[in-house]
C-alpha cells in the first residue's frame, strides 16, 4: 500500500502513475477489499494529523481525496470536512443557506464562489477568507468591521454587500453577483482601451469612489482586478470588504500582493496610513494602464516595485501614445503625484477634470506643475512596517542602510588618503598631469553624459528643427515620418519623439514627425441611410457643414431615407467642408376623376385633404344625353389629371344631374324685323 510521503513534491508512489499518483494503487483495478478500505481510512487519518488545518493540505491531495471519496460512494464523509479551505467543494452549504455552485476567482487573501441563496432564491457571489488569515484575530476583526461598513454603500458602481458572517471557521462576505469580467481580464484581451472607453470607465470609477469617501470608507486596494465591467459597459467596484493597508512585511509575500503593489501609493509603501488621496493615486495608475495597456513600474519582486512607486517619476502616457492630449496626461500626472499634497483634493475634483479633459480649450494645455516638493528623501530611503521591523530576505532595511553607510565612509576615507599621497608624493608635476587629464578627458565626458531638453519644433521647417536638435547636442533620426495635422502646415514639424522638453542624454536620437496636411475624409455612399444619423455623424465627427434638401419624387418608402448626395462615394475632402444630402419630397398629383367616376362627396373629401377651393357645378342632363349610371359622377375637372397639387388653389368639377324635359329654346330674331 502506498505510504503518504512528501506530497508537496508530488512524488509518485508507483512509476506508472503521473497524476494523483498517491491514489493510483487504490483503484487501479476497481476492486476493493476490507483490508484495503481500512488501510485507506488509516492513511487519510494520518494526512489529517499531518495537516491539522485543511487550508494547509496541498491542492493535489485535496483533489485526490475527493476522487477517492467519490469512488467509494461515501455520502457523508466527515474526515475531511473543510472549514477554511480555499477550495470549497460543490454541495457545501455555508450557514445552511448559501450553496456553493462553482469557483469563479482565487486571490491572495480570499477566494470567490458563485453560490445559490436558498432563502431569497437568487445567485450570489460569496467571498471566503483564506484559512491562514482566519487565524489572525486582528485581521478578522478588521475584515468584519470594514465589510459591514461596505454593506452600507448603495451606488450603481459599487457591488452591493448583502451579508457578512462566520460559519464553523469560514469567514465570508456575500455580495451581488456580477455576470461580467474584470477590467484586468478586458485589458489582457484588448491590450489597451480607446480614450473614450477609458474616460467612461474612469468617470464611473471616480463617481463610485466619491460616494464611498462620502461615507468615510477608503478602499485601499483599488486595481483592475477589483473592478468588474458588464456587457453594457457599466462597472462595479468590488473588494471593499477585505481592503486593507499593505505594509512592508506583506511586500515580501510576492505571490499574494504582486497584483496590488503595482497600484500601491508611496505613502502606503512607506508604512503610513492610507487616506482618500491614496485611492486617488491608485485610480491614476489604473487610468495609465487603461490607455497604454502596460504598468508604469515593473520589477522582479514586490519590494522593487514599491520602491519605484516611492522614488521614480511616473512615465508620461504620451511617451506610449503621443496622440493623447496633454489634458489627459495632466490628470494622470496630478493623481499619481508622490506627494499627496500635489494630488487632487478629493475624487470629485478628479471626476470634474475627466468631464472636461476633451474640451477643445484643454487639449493642448500646459503640463501640470507641482506646487509642493515631490520627493521626501528620508521616506524614500527605506520602507517601514507600520508596527514591526521590516525583513527583506534575511536582512532588515535598517541593516542594509548601515552597511551602505559604512561602505560610503570607507570609500570617502580611501579617496582622501589617495589624494593626500598623490599631492605629497608627486607634487607639482603630477598635479599638472592631473589637470591635463581633467581638461582633456573628464570635462568632455561630463559634457557627453549630461542631460539636455528636446527643443520644441512645432510649426518649424524640418531643416530648422534638425538644426535646433543638433545645437543642443542631440541627433536627428534619419527617418522623418509624415502624419496628418489640422493645425500644422504641410511639411512643417508636428511633433518629435520624445516630445519637447523631455530630458535626454547628449547624443540621443530624436525622431521628427512632419505634417502631411489636413486629415482627409473619404465620403461614403449614404443613399438608403437615415439622414438624421448621417448628418449628426458628419457634423460631430468631422465638423462638416451638412445641408439637407428635399427632392420631388412620385413615391418613397420612407421620407427620412437619403436618396442622393452632392459628393460622390470615395471623394476625399477635409474637415469642415460642406455636403448636401437629398431626401424625398413625394409630389401629390391630381387623379383622373372622370375616368375613375368620382362622386361629389369624394371630390369634397379630396379638396379638404389638400386645402383646395372647390366649386361643384351641377349640370342638368337628359337621359338621352347621358347614361343613367353616370348621374352624380364627375364629367369634367378644371385641373388636368397628373398635374401637381398646390395647396390653396381652386378646383372646379362638373357633376351631371337628371333632367326630365328638354330645355325651352331661346327666342331668335326674325330677319328684317329688327327684333
Amino acid at each position: 500500500m502506498c505510504e503518504f510521503k512528501d506530497f508537496r513534491r508530488n512524488i509518485p508512489c508507483f512509476k506508472e502513475y503521473d497524476e494523483n499518483s498517491f491514489i493510483g494503487k487504490w483503484y487501479d483495478d476497481g476492486v476493493w477489499d476490507d483490508e484495503e478500505y481500512w488501510k485507506l481510512e488509516n492513511d487519510l487519518i494520518e494526512v489529517r494529523k499531518k495537516y491539522p488545518y485543511p487550508m494547509d493540505i496541498p491542492r493535489d491531495i485535496v483533489i485526490g481525496i475527493g476522487t477517492i471519496i467519490d469512488f467509494l460512494m461515501v455520502q457523508n464523509w466527515k474526515l475531511f470536512e473543510i472549514k477554511a479551505s480555499p477550495w470549497l467543494p460543490k454541495s457545501v452549504k455555508i450557514n445552511e443557506r448559501y450553496e456553493i455552485i462553482k469557483s469563479i476567482g482565487e486571490g491572495g487573501m480570499a477566494n470567490v464562489y458563485l453560490a445559490y441563496d436558498s432563502i431569497l432564491d437568487r445567485n450570489v457571489a460569496i467571498k471566503v477568507l483564506r484559512g491562514d488569515l482566519s487565524n489572525d484575530e486582528k485581521f478578522v476583526r478588521r475584515f468584519q468591521r470594514e465589510a459591514l461598513s461596505a454593506s452600507s454603500l448603495a451606488h450603481p458602481n459599487i457591488v452591493e454587500v448583502y451579508d457578512v458572517g462566520e460559519d464553523n471557521g469560514i469567514y465570508y462576505i456575500v455580495m451581488e453577483y456580477i455576470d461580467g469580467k474584470t477590467i484586468k481580464q478586458l485589458l489582457k484581451k484588448r491590450g489597451n482601451l480607446t480614450l473614450s472607453e477609458a474616460i467612461d470607465i474612469m468617470l464611473q470609477l471616480t463617481d463610485g469612489m466619491a460616494h464611498a469617501h462620502d461615507s468615510y470608507i477608503i478602499h485601499r486596494d483599488l486595481k483592475p482586478q477589483n473592478v468588474m465591467i458588464k456587457d453594457d459597459g457599466s462597472i462595479k467596484i468590488t473588494d471593499f470588504g477585505i481592503a486593507m493597508a499593505i505594509n512592508a512585511t506583506q511586500l515580501t509575500q510576492t505571490n499574494s500582493v504582486m497584483g496590488s503593489v503595482h497600484y500601491l501609493p508611496p505613502e502606503q509603501a512607506a508604512g503610513k496610513r492610507a487616506t482618500t488621496k491614496s485611492d486617488i493615486y491608485s485610480m491614476g495608475i489604473i487610468f495609465y494602464e487603461l490607455l497604454t495597456g502596460v504598468l508604469p513600474f515593473r520589477g522582479d519582486n514586490a519590494v522593487e516595485i514599491a520602491l519605484k512607486h516611492m522614488r521614480d517619476e511616473l512615465p508620461s502616457v504620451r511617451d506610449e501614445h503621443p496622440e493623447l492630449p496633454q489634458s489627459v496626461d495632466n490628470i494622470i500626472r496630478r493623481a499619481t503625484a508622490k506627494n499627496p499634497k500635489n494630488r487632487y483634493d478629493d475624487v470629485r475634483s478628479m471626476h470634474a477634470d475627466l468631464l472636461t479633459c476633451l474640451n477643445d480649450d484643454r487639449l493642448n494645455e500646459e503640463k501640470y506643475q507641482y506646487k509642493f516638493p515631490e520627493f521626501d528623501i528620508e521616506a524614500t530611503r527605506k520602507i517601514k512596517k507600520i508596527e514591526d521591523d521590516v525583513i527583506v530576505g534575511e536582512e532588515s532595511l535598517e541593516d542594509i542602510e548601515k552597511e551602505e553607510k559604512i561602505k560610503e565612509d570607507a570609500t570617502d576615507k580611501k579617496f582622501d588618503n589617495i589624494t593626500r599621497n598623490i599631492l605629497i608624493g608627486l607634487g607639482v608635476i603630477l598635479l599638472l598631469v592631473l589637470i591635463s587629464f581633467v581638461i582633456l578627458v573628464i570635462i568632455p565626458m561630463t559634457k557627453r553624459s549630461k542631460n539636455v531638453e528636446v527643443p520644441d519644433c512645432t510649426n518649424l521647417k524640418v531643416s530648422q528643427c534638425q538644426e535646433k536638435i543638433r545645437k543642443v547636442g542631440l541627433v536627428s533620426s534619419d527617418t522623418i515620418e509624415a502624419m496628418p495635422s489640422d493645425d500644422v502646415l504641410e511639411n512643417r514639424v508636428v511633433k518629435t519623439s520624445p516630445s519637447a522638453k523631455t530630458e535626454l542624454k547628449v547624443g540621443s536620437s530624436v525622431k521628427i514627425y512632419k505634417s502631411s496636411g489636413k486629415k482627409t475624409i473619404k465620403i461614403e455612399n449614404y443613399v438608403g441611410k437615415n439622414y438624421i444619423t448621417v448628418k449628426t455623424e458628419l457634423e460631430v465627427k468631422y465638423n462638416m457643414v451638412v445641408t439637407v434638401e428635399k427632392k420631388d419624387v412620385d413615391e418613397a418608402k420612407d421620407a427620412d431615407l437619403i436618396i442622393g448626395q452632392s459628393l460622390a462615394e470615395g471623394s476625399e475632402i477635409n474637415k469642415g467642408d460642406s455636403i448636401t444630402l437629398y431626401i424625398p419630397n413625394v409630389v401629390e398629383k391630381y387623379p383622373d376623376m372622370v375616368k375613375e367616376e368620382w362622386s361629389a362627396d369624394e371630390v369634397k373629401s379630396f379638396a379638404e385633404k389638400y386645402g383646395l377651393e372647390l366649386t361643384i357645378k351641377e349640370e342638368p342632363t337628359l337621359p338621352s344625353a347621358l347614361g343613367n349610371g353616370k348621374y352624380g359622377k364627375v364629367s369634367d375637372q378644371s385641373r388636368r389629371a397628373g398635374t401637381k397639387i398646390v395647396k390653396g388653389e381652386s378646383l372646379t368639377v362638373v357633376v351631371p344631374i337628371k333632367r326630365t324635359s328638354a330645355p325651352t329654346p331661346r327666342p331668335t330674331s326674325t330677319p328684317g324685323t329688327g327684333a
